[in-house]
């Protein structure tokens, strides 16, 4: 009596333009094992990252050019490693009524497997690297249709974004002054403030970064939580992403703002005069609403 051969099953990822040598070996090797390959592609939960740039779609069709007997399936990041082999078995059983065999190489999901399936571990055949791959090609720009056509589908298949950006509010004098900037290709004001940065751990931290950076080396009191909106602004009217933006304020306790980084002037006004800075035209149009909450909140009539 013969007992039916193991289907052979792949867990990978394949984030590269292109099959290299070490793929090709290790999915050659499979085959050669058995009768049926699988081959499982991780789907992470951020579209277009860096470390996941390809979509399911576009690795199953590189797949399947050179290899289109082959079964490709997807398979969804979890956070839990438990949930994720959970899901991975369920994967093979509830389609396949056969037994499996995974295979992995270096960086492979083995040590974080803990389903029912035998695993086996290969070793690398060369030392190909898939991050070295895609930082390779990350600026070149090819003069073909199909390049162009790539562009616009990764792009529309993004996610719509927000982005996160942090505004200040700088008083002296008991509050009844506020520091204004103003950058080189404007003629009128706004607040301090600019783009949250991934290395920021918050956006209170990212408003004190970006104080710093435009003011100088001052000293200043907690930053105090006082809006967010979207902005209206200019450069995304049209697009689909959006700004929105927190506001914060705090209090000058030492020195002296000093206009740096993208800002090339600045000027202390007293909050009572907004409204008419505002009828003016001299505040920039996206700090408006910023400026007018600020005015509602803290004017007086002194």
């Amino acid at each position: 009596m013969t007992t039916q051969k193991p289907t052979g099953v792949i867990i990978a990822r394949f984030q590269t333009p292109s099959l290299h040598e070490g793929h090709l070996q290790l999915i050659r090797e499979v085959k050669s094992k058995h009768n049926r390959l699988i081959i499982v592609l991780g789907v992470s939960p951020i579209k277009g990252s860096r470390k996941n740039p390809l979509d399911y779609y576009t690795r199953e069709r590189m797949l399947k050019q050179l290899f289109p007997d082959v079964i490709v399936l997807p398979l969804s990041d979890q956070a839990s490693d438990k949930v994720w082999s959970r899901k991975l078995d369920e994967l093979l059983s509830n389609n396949f009524n056969e037994s499996f065999i995974l295979y992995g190489s270096r960086d492979s999901f083995i040590t974080s497997y803990s389903g029912r399936f035998p695993t086996t571990a290969l070793p690398p055949v060369q030392d190909f690297n898939a991050t070295a791959q895609r930082e390779a090609i990350a600026d070149k720009v090819f003069d073909t249709e199909e390049f162009r056509d790539g562009v616009i589908y990764s792009i529309y298949n993004l996610y719509p974004k927000v982005y996160p950006t942090v505004d200040i509010a700088l008083f002296r004098n008991d509050r009844r002054e506020l520091l204004l900037g103003r950058k080189p290709a404007e003629n009128a004001w706004r607040l301090p403030g600019g783009f949250a940065d991934p290395t920021d751990t918050s956006f209170d931290t990212a408003a004190a970064r970006e104080l710093r950076e435009e003011c100088g080396q001052i000293e200043t009191s907690p930053m105090q939580y006082e809006l967010s909106l979207q902005m209206d602004d200019w450069r995304y009217r049209s697009e689909v992403d959006k700004i929105i933006t927190t506001l914060f304020s705090t209090d000058l306790l030492y020195g002296e703002p000093v206009a740096d980084d993208d800002l090339t002037a600045m000027r202390w006004i007293n909050v009572n005069a907004i409204p008419e800075l505002i009828a003016q035209g001299e505040i920039v149009s996206t700090h408006i609403p910023l400026l007018k909450k600020l005015a509602e909140k803290y004017s007086t009539n002194a």
